[in-house]
């Protein structure tokens, strides 16, 4: 691409994202949009096709994005929309039972190895929101635990940082969240068993859950240590506190089963997302027969929605988890991410960059460090972001689209061929480059 054309393009881009922060709260509706950690102008996305996105100025990326997660089949997959087309003809919305919904349910329910009931929501902040309420209710507790670096939706519960100490209360990470509602959130360091089993042995007995990604995906890809998980679930179990694995990205993503199939251990409920509704919006929770009927209307505890099990969505989940279901999907899609990553850690030494990378299934995390495993919050917070910023944006410049931030995952799916991981390879060993004369 010619400097003209480039600059032309960045232009147009920027006039259209000067519209939209007319009109939109800093021009985009979620916030890493904005490519406010990485400088420059985001990209408006009008169409995609398998493993490639295009934009508005019609310039095409390889996708490491994936609408954050679901596009596990590439996007714009032709079985699943034509069961969009086939489904929107007959309506969009009921607000009713339907057909759909119960396919979907039994789907998850063979699937999922915790999952015996679940209920269909419209996102992954209502799933959490929603199975913490349901956790709380069937205890009669009000104490929750969650983990640095683990997002789980915007809900007030959730968006709650450490104390002082590593035993402290939460306190708001938000304005908006009062400081009386989030003193019920703790906070614990991530892959920290000693911090783990001091705080159950203090306070283990007042917590009505603890809600965790099996693998970080917040703050890039952090997997757990061996043991951690089942240390975990241990914990749970002795002290009658329910276990919540938020799946939302790893669900079906790292494997069929999620993240608890992987490393073989079974939470009290689940959450999942994106993959479920194959890009379209939805969210759901289930788990323990138990636990789930104490949900209206069999139980006491209210959770509502009226495009919950919404057709549309249903229908792209349900093409979705049957192809995903095929015969050596998800060794082939981790054999593809670990050629990426091999290719990348290779062109990363030629070029004197330490790098750090883990992969799970068509999930990734590309760490700027020097260190040979990334196992929590801190270090990943001391990874180099200056040198993901001149990544990022030379990946961009030769046609590779990244997450816009050095703490989000990256996900590949099937439709990404041998060439477009060589063409990715290729274009990570300029960027290297870039980095070291920088």
């Amino acid at each position: 691409m010619s400097s003209t054309t480039s600059s032309t393009k960045q232009n147009a881009a920027q006039q259209l994202f000067d519209r939209a922060r007319k009109v939109i709260p800093g021009g985009v509706n979620s916030p890493v949009r904005a490519f406010g950690s990485v400088g420059g102008t985001p990209r408006f996305i009008a169409s995609a096709s398998g493993a490639y996105i295009t934009d508005t100025e019609n310039q095409q990326y390889i996708d490491y994005v994936g609408s954050w997660g679901p596009m596990l089949l590439g996007h714009a997959h032709p079985d699943v929309i034509a069961s969009v087309r086939a489904v929107a003809e007959n309506g969009l919305s009921f607000g009713a039972p339907t057909e759909l919904e119960v396919q979907m349910a039994e789907l998850i329910c063979e699937i999922v190895p915790s999952i015996e009931s679940v209920r269909m929501c419209s996102s992954g902040t209502e799933a959490t929101m929603s199975a913490i309420r349901l956790a709380r209710g069937f205890t009669g507790r009000d104490d929750i635990l969650k983990f640095e670096g683990c997002y789980h939706g915007h809900s007030d519960s959730l968006l709650v940082k450490a104390g002082s100490g590593a035993l402290t209360l939460g306190v708001p990470s938000s304005p908006g969240i009062p400081a009386d509602f989030a003193k019920h959130t703790l906070t614990l360091a991530f892959n920290d068993e000693e911090a783990l089993r001091a705080l159950f042995e203090k306070q283990g007995d007042s917590l009505a859950c603890v809600i965790i990604e099996p693998i970080a995906g917040n703050m890039n890809f952090v997997e757990p240590l061996p043991g951690y998980l089942a240390t975990l679930r241990e914990l749970c179990t002795k002290h009658g506190t329910v276990l919540i694995f938020d799946e939302v990205m790893t669900g079906f993503r790292v494997a069929r089963g999620g993240a608890q199939e992987l490393y073989g251990v079974t939470p009290d409920i689940t959450t999942l997302g994106k993959v479920i509704g194959g890009g379209m919006p939805v969210g759901a929770f289930g788990g323990r027969r138990d636990i789930m009927e104490q949900i209206a209307p069999t139980g006491p505890i209210y959770q509502a929605g009226t495009l919950s099990g919404n057709p549309i969505a249903m229908s792209a989940g349900i093409k979705t988890l049957q192809l995903l279901s095929a015969d050596n999907f998800h060794s082939d899609l981790h054999a593809t991410t670990g050629r990426l990553l091999d290719g990348m850690k290779s062109e990363a030494s030629k070029h004197g960059v330490p790098i750090c990378t883990a992969h799970a299934g068509g999930m990734f995390g590309l760490f700027f460090s020097e260190a040979e495993k990334i196992t929590g919050f801190d270090a990943v917070m001391q990874c180099n972001t200056e040198h993901f910023k001149i990544f990022f944006h030379s990946m961009l410049d030769a046609g590779v689209y990244l997450a816009p931030s050095a703490y989000e995952a990256g996900f590949t799916s099937a439709a990404h061929t041998n060439k477009d991981i060589d063409d990715t390879i290729k274009a990570a060993g300029n960027a290297f480059a870039a980095i070291k004369g920088a």
